[in-house]
């Protein structure tokens, strides 16, 4: 049965030709995965690694992958890009203020909460995935880059992976001592221990927003200051694209 990811749906705007859908077999785990442009399982695993982790193993290493933007290794790619683009939408949506009073505002049970995270996590997800990849090409265009729209959106999706991470490395403790106060006003999460909990997920977030402003760099060779331009500069068309459509 083929398989379908986010890069199989829409056509490519800077590219000419339609995005690629997703390998039907296995990537190979030795080398030749990053011959082709997509990191082993070891190397991805050590993109998500702090500063300070071995710089051959390292998310520089991650993302100057990237720079091969031929097809094959665009396919290849796929799969590890679906997965970030939509746990990194669950992990995004559920820093939302609104998703910390859900049980306040709707007479749900828990699996209600889990089926609302996940539908709005994947939309979340997919929207930014296309709009703020969108918006970071042309802000490495505007900079004199090369922003071709699929590479920026891989860039994107794969220094999201903080975000997805914290799925597994954050909230598992936060729902096991806080439970379903996570999602109502005045529980017990808003002692000082939940809001730590709840800081650290933030920190995550940030770490995601320094390996974007890492991977327009290394993919594009350019300096912090440039990289961190180009990476402003799709925040704010982003927002605009936003406040246009809340107004029409």
């Amino acid at each position: 049965m083929s398989n379908t990811g986010p890069e199989s749906t829409v056509p490519s705007a800077a590219s000419g030709s339609a995005e690629p859908g997703l390998p039907g077999s296995a990537v190979s785990k030795t080398s030749k995965s990053a011959r082709e442009g997509l990191p082993s399982p070891r190397r991805f695993g050590a993109g998500l690694r702090p500063a300070g982790a071995d710089a051959g193993e390292g998310p520089r290493a991650v993302f100057a992958a990237l720079r091969n933007d031929s097809t094959e290794s665009a396919e290849a790619r796929s799969e590890p890009v679906t997965a970030l683009v939509f746990l990194a939408g669950i992990g995004a949506v559920l820093l939302a203020p609104a998703f910390g009073r859900l049980f306040d505002d709707y007479d749900i049970d828990a699996l209600g909460i889990l089926v609302i995270v996940v539908f709005a996590g994947s939309i979340y997800g997919f929207f930014s995935y296309w709009v703020l990849g969108w918006a970071l090409s042309v802000g490495i265009r505007v900079l004199g880059g090369e922003g071709r729209a699929r590479r920026s959106r891989h860039v994107l999706a794969f220094a999201a992976a903080p975000l997805a991470l914290s799925l597994v490395a954050v909230w598992p403790l936060r729902l096991a001592v806080y439970g379903g106060d996570l999602f109502r006003t005045g529980g017990s999460d808003s002692g000082t221990g939940g809001q730590v909990l709840r800081w650290v997920c933030v920190a995550f977030a940030a770490w995601s927003v320094a390996l974007l402003v890492l991977g327009v760099r290394t993919v594009q060779r350019w300096s912090w200051l440039r990289a961190l331009g180009a990476s402003l500069f799709a925040v704010v068309l982003t927002g605009l694209v936003l406040g246009v459509w809340a107004v029409l």
